[in-house]
Order: structure tokens, then sequence, then C-alpha cells
């Protein structure tokens, strides 16, 4: 393990994925309520990716560190011609438009715009060898998802890329018994960001239940994430067993639509927000994290009387980022899609539960993302947690920390390059592949990370 020193100039950066310009609702996401719903509809990628940015540079402004990181290449050409589709590009997309039209919708996808499922991060502080570690998440449990992890890698690779201060390790077998869906499973408790911190991996299902006690799973919708791969990316990043605490999701929530434990639970420093029927073992889980916690833990916990699983899942009331105040006083914000206000029983819980309890939570601050919220992705979703002290900060490459000039320029390249509204119909359009390659091309000049995209290698 890293020595016990605190890092008094630790900071997590929220690195937010820009949303890219095939948002559309095409409804993949089995078991995420709020994709099937809208599945169809038109959508805006220009005001998704607004809304994306004036959530960053409200932060920003706040005096949080705020990242940003590239979309992915859409539509995937590569993906349809691997699947058989060939001749121009516009003949490809023609033919699987006609021939396997979901296919087409799934290589269109917009989703690496919520970067909690880009990877798994370890702080150096945690780590053995001083250095941040990564792991890109596999994705495997959906195709559209799937096809990101490759383009991922090489996008953390570009901007963290200092080997003495960074660590990458390759996603891990993308096979359903290694199933990894990133941090949206996992969440770092402590009692400072430069303190060491107990990392808490959630889990749906056991590949192999022969080797451990048998657990219930979800009979409705898919576990998306296994206790195995959750074990394997700590082993990559060696932790060891008083640094993890490996908890099962409860299979009802699963089945209520909640796909990621960042739907049903959000934790930050010693806190632990938390819906009743987040964990199985939900004493357990506690105990095990106490014990293993250098400081208290504070849980905060919401009653199913307060808020109902299907409340939870509507307003994203747990898919929240919780933040450190950057006054270094000890108290924290909730940042809530506006979904929350906009549900009863949700809001009087905000206010009565969270900001007048004994817990650090201090303010509430509502942000619209009901682009993303419509897809099924709340302002968790939108940010890959990273924790880093200032070398690490001034050893990132590229132009990727949010400032004033880099938001005005992301603007004006959204504004240039994001048409107004996309049906699923408009995805065989080859007009737009030529538009995403060409927004593409400038983004990475723009962000100063070299070459990234398939297009460009």
């Amino acid at each position: 393990m890293s020595d016990s020193t605190p890092r008094a100039d630790a900071r997590e950066v929220n690195f937010d994925g820009l949303v890219g310009p095939t948002h559309n609702y095409a409804g993949l996401a089995h078991g995420n309520v709020a994709s099937m719903r809208h599945g169809g509809l038109a959508s805006s990628p220009k005001e998704a990716a607004l809304q994306g940015l004036a959530k960053m540079k409200a932060l920003h402004e706040a005096g949080y560190a705020q990242g940003v990181l590239p979309p992915q290449q859409r539509p995937d050409l590569g993906a349809l011609r691997d699947l058989g589709f060939s001749g121009s590009n516009a003949q490809v997309l023609e033919r699987a438009a006609r021939e396997a039209p979901q296919i087409l919708r799934a290589v269109c996808s917009a989703s690496s715009m919520w970067t909690a499922n880009a990877a798994t991060v370890t702080p150096s502080r945690d780590a053995p060898d001083g250095r941040v570690h990564v792991t890109p998440a596999n994705l495997q449990s959906s195709f559209h998802r799937f096809l990101e992890p490759r383009t991922t890698g090489r996008v953390l690779a570009a901007i963290f890329r200092d080997e003495a201060r960074f660590a990458h390790h390759p996603a891990l077998p993308a096979t359903p018994a290694f199933s990894d869906e990133g941090a949206a499973n996992h969440t770092r408790l402590c009692s400072d960001h430069g303190e060491p911190g107990v990392h808490l991996y959630v889990y749906g299902r056991r590949a192999f239940p022969g080797e451990g006690p048998a657990s219930r799973e979800p009979q409705r919708f898919p576990a998306r994430q296994t206790l195995e791969a959750s074990q394997a990316v700590a082993r990559q990043h060696g932790l060891d067993a008083t640094q993890v605490v490996f908890a099962q999701q409860h299979p009802d929530a699963i089945d209520a639509g909640v796909f990621h434990n960042d739907v049903i639970a959000v934790g930050n420093g010693p806190v632990l927000l938390y819906h009743e029927m987040a964990f199985l073992d939900e004493q357990g889980t506690l105990d095990e994290l106490r014990r293993k916690m250098a400081s208290p833990l504070i849980p905060v916990r919401v009653p199913g009387e307060a808020v109902s699983l299907d409340d939870a899942v509507s307003s994203y009331l747990f898919n929240s980022q919780l933040l450190s105040d950057p006054d270094g006083s000890g108290t924290m914000t909730l940042v809530v899609p506006g979904e929350c206000q906009e549900n009863e029983a949700v809001w009087r819980t905000i206010q009565d539960l969270l900001l007048a309890g004994h817990n650090p939570i201090g303010e509430v601050v509502v942000k619209d993302v009901k682009q993303s919220m419509r897809n099924g992705g709340g302002p968790a979703c939108l940010r890959l947690r990273v924790v880093l002290d200032a070398a690490e900060r001034a050893g990132l490459s590229g132009r990727v920390l949010l400032d004033d000039a880099l938001y005005g320029d992301l603007v004006a390249w959204v504004e240039r390059h994001y048409r107004d509204t996309l049906t699923p119909a408009d995805l065989a359009d080859p007009q737009l592949a030529e538009e995403t390659l060409t927004a593409l091309d400038e983004l990475t000049r723009l962000l100063e990370i070299g070459s990234v995209y398939p297009f460009q290698l």
C-alpha cells in the first residue's frame, strides 16, 4: 500500500463527456427505463451538448475542477463493415438501414457522453506504486457500448500520458463473466480526497456462483456488473483486502430500473447517500465500510416510504453529483437534475431529510440535463471522477481542463457542427456521417489530444 501521508493538494476533477453529434433516442438500453420509454422520439444534439457544457461551466465557475472528454466516432462505420456491410460509406449506411436498422442505431449511439461508464480510476494516494491507475470498462453487456472501450482507452492514454504518473490497464475480457460497467458501480469513500480511501465496488451477480455463497439475482432486467469483474479491476490497481468492499446491489432495485449503482447511491468523502434498497445486505455493507475506513462513515439513508424505487428511477435523485465545496469548509453540494424538483416526494425529501438532516450536505443545485435524462443519464452519469494532486493535474496532456476560453471554443464548435433535431431515420444520412467526422477532426485539434479516432489512424 502507498504511504499514509495526506496530500493536501489533491482535488477531484470531474471529466464530463461531450455529447456527440449523433445524440438520438433509439431506446437501446434494456433495463434503462428512461431510454426504453423515449425510444424513437426526435432528439436535439445541439441542445444536449449545450446543456452538458452549461453544467460544466457552472461547476467550473463555482470553483470545482472540471475536465472534458471527447465523444466517440459515430456512426461506427468500421463496426458495420466488420458485420459484412460493404461498399461506399453511403452504401454501407443504406444497406444497414434497410436490413438491420437496430444495428445502425447501435453504431450511431452517443452513449459515450456518460463517462461514469468510461473507466474505473484509482487515485495515486491509494495505489502501491504511487500512480493513478485507469482501466477502461469493457461494457460488454450491450453492443452499442461494447464499441466504446478501444477508443476510450486511446483517449484516456492521450490525456493521462505521463507514464511516471499514470498507469493504464487493458479492459477486462469482454465476456459475461467479466462484465464491467466502470465507475458507475464504484465509489471511493474517505475523510478527504487526499487521505487514504476505501473503494466500494457494487455488483449485480456472480459469474461463478459455486465459488461463494448463493445470492439472489434480478428476474426482469439483467445485472450488468459481475463480482469477478470488480475483483479483477481491484487487482489490476494493486488494492488489497483492507482497501476494498464488495457489495451486491439489491436485485429488486435492478428489476425496478436501477441498472447501475449510481442510480441508487452516491458517495463523496465520508458521505454515502443511498436508498434503503441499494444493497442486498445493507447492514453488512455499512459495517464493513466502517471497519475499513480510517474516518467515520456518514451514511445518509433515504427510506422507501419517503422515495419509492419508481420515484428514485424517474427523478434520478441518486444519480446526482455530490461535491465537496471548494472552500475547504467540509460542506457539500448536491447537483440534481430538474426532474428532482418536479417530483413532489423527491423534492420534499431533499428539503426535509438531506438539507435539514445531520450531514454535510448544505446546498442543492438544480441543473437542466433533460436531453441526457430522456436517454437515461443524469448529472452523475455525465462525469468520470478522477482525484489528482497538483503535479498530476499539471502533467495532463492536451487542453482538457475547462476554463472560459475552452468553454467558448466548445460552444462555438457545437454551434458550427451540430444539428438542431435528429430522428432515428436520419441516422442513415451519409451527410450526417461526414458532418460528424469533420466535427471530430476539428475537436481533436481544439483539445490538442492528437489522433485518437479510427478515421484519423
